[in-house]
């Protein structure tokens, strides 16, 4: 049973925060060792030694790979087919996964291989599970995956690793899988016939990032929502866009979700009198609910189709071992993790897109309301030499029009390949690999947007901007007399221990790296997670 500390891989279904869990270090991996699972697993290895003693063909195990399935293999050579298989794929390119994307693969495929339905040992389980216990890491290269016949060479350097060969990132150093399992005692695995067909002809490498993909999204989700309170105050906007009996009228569950955290935010109540005469806020302030609720809404659908794969059996053949039967298919087929990565990059792109045109709005004096050109807060002679975040806004939308040249979906650029037989591919890795590009950029957005719109609230506040640096939030008045929410004070307060208020020009980069790091921990707490 898992626990707050500890995920076991028993054949039971897991989470995308399982899987992100152990991707972060955050709980200890065990392998079940009940005797009804092991022997669940074994017998899937077992029917497959007694079907080479009775017939003398499997599928990849007596044959070929793929277009040359029809080439029998002599008995003889047959226990050479695996090492066969993990050497000829190993022709990875670009950068390799980083640490927390590869534990996510290998957690991934670990789930799928404890389904029971690959024919492979309880042993290969234990080795595998033995890397995530003791964090020894396969160097995976991120290119050369179509997403259909699974992750073949992404997936041969975890077989490779798993025989004891290639190299591994182990307590921060590259080194040989070879000198590492000296030095640990572990013995390298010979891998049986299927088994290496059984480790490489799955989805893994797009299930595990895109695990880490959807936790992402989801915080960045709420992040943008903070964002857009605060952009409100400053902007001094008509909070009544977001009025419950107004939404009420359009029922999108997200969509009125991020409503709802934005009334929070502002402690707006029910149809308070409005006295302004700006009826109507711009579209990146006044539809915020409808752009991120995309996302809010898309998120349930996204978890079914990751989780589905994710606790799927997804090589081929499938090895019915209770029926004793060999089901050909073409289970490796990532097309739904590349369809859920294709929308999420999608809707997270328009986050980008949203948080820049808010951006926009505050650095520019004509639409503002008031506040200062590019939020500078200097003062004095200072005043004429400083530019605020003139080039923070640059930086923005510079990564938001890269954020949104991403968003072509892979999943249309199948290509035919290996003799026609892989005729219609998924490109789910690469679908997955786009999504968390266009997650790290959208991530850089928000964070330079979240130190403009804390900026600006505290310079809409009727406080002497030379004192601002050194006075509470809680001080600080914005528009309409209200004071900051008690959330809003702790993101305020939050922000400002690593990014004192701009007065001055300064660099920005070292303040905003620090608080991508903290925002990619999700340190911050943005509203209840019992709201979703």
């Amino acid at each position: 049973m898992n626990s707050k500390n500890s995920v076991v891989f028993d054949g039971q279904p897991l989470t995308i925060e399982a899987i992100c869990r152990i991707a972060n270090r955050q709980v200890q991996v065990q392998l079940s060792k009940q005797p009804k699972f092991i022997e669940r697993i074994n017998k899937g290895a077992r029917f497959i030694d007694a079907l080479l003693k009775e017939e003398g063909f499997v599928y990849g195990v007596t044959t070929g790979y793929g277009e040359s399935c029809t080439v029998s293999i002599p008995l003889n050579l047959v226990e050479q087919l695996p090492k066969q298989l993990y050497t000829f794929h190993g022709c990875g390119m670009g950068d390799y996964f980083d640490e927390e994307q590869t534990r996510a693969i290998l957690a991934a495929r670990l789930t799928s291989l404890a389904r029971g339905y690959s024919g492979v040992r309880y042993k290969l389980l234990q080795q595998l599970a033995e890397l995530l216990k003791k964090d020894i890491l396969p160097l995976i290269p991120q290119e050369g995956s179509v997403g259909a016949s699974g992750d073949l060479t992404p997936l041969s350097y975890v077989a490779a690793v798993l025989a004891g060969e290639r190299d591994v990132l182990y307590q921060g150093e590259r080194l040989a899988t070879e000198a590492v399992f000296a030095k640990l005692k572990i013995e390298p695995l010979t891998l049986k016939p299927k088994e290496g067909l059984a480790i490489m002809n799955g989805t893994a490498a797009m299930t595990g990032i895109a695990c880490l993909a959807y936790q992402r999204a989801e915080y960045l989700s709420r992040l943008a929502t903070r964002i857009t309170s605060l952009a409100l105050l400053a902007l001094n906007g008509n909070a009544y866009h977001f009025d419950e009996r107004l939404f009420s009228v359009k029922p999108h569950p997200g969509q009125n979700r991020v409503a709802e955290r934005i009334r929070a935010d502002l402690q707006l109540r029910r149809s308070a009198p409005r006295h302004d005469t700006r009826l109507q806020d711009r579209y990146s302030l006044r539809c915020a609910p409808h752009i991120i609720g995309v996302l809010e809404d898309s998120l349930p659908w996204l978890r079914q189709f990751i989780e589905n794969e994710l606790n799927s059996a997804n090589d081929n053949p499938i090895i019915d071992a209770e029926s004793e039967r060999v089901l050909h298919g073409g289970h490796f087929y990532g097309g739904h993790i590349a369809f859920a990565m294709d929308s999420l990059k999608t809707a997270v792109a328009n986050l980008a897109d949203l948080m820049d045109r808010q951006m926009a709005q505050l650095m520019d004096p004509k639409f503002n309301n008031g506040l200062p050109a590019n939020l500078s807060g200097a003062t004095g002679e200072q005043a004429l030499l400083s530019h605020g975040f003139k080039a923070l806004q640059i930086a923005v939308s510079a990564w938001t029009a890269e954020a949104l040249k991403l968003t072509m979906p892979a999943s249309v650029f199948s290509r035919s390949t290996e003799c026609h037989n892989q005729d219609k591919v998924s490109m789910g890795t690469i679908a997955a690999r786009d999504c968390i590009r266009i997650l790290e950029l959208t991530e850089q957005v928000a964070v330079a947007v979240l130190l403009a719109v804390v900026q600006g609230v505290e310079l809409r506040g009727n406080v002497d901007k030379a004192e601002l640096s050194s006075l509470s939030a809680q001080t600080l008045l914005i528009p309409s007399g209200y004071k900051l929410s008690p959330a809003l004070q702790k993101t305020v307060e939050q922000v400002r221990e690593h990014s004192p208020f701009l007065g001055a020009d300064r660099a920005l980069e070292q303040e905003l790296r620090m608080c991508l790091q903290l925002v990619r921990k999700q340190h911050w707490d943005l509203y209840d997670s019992s709201s979703r």
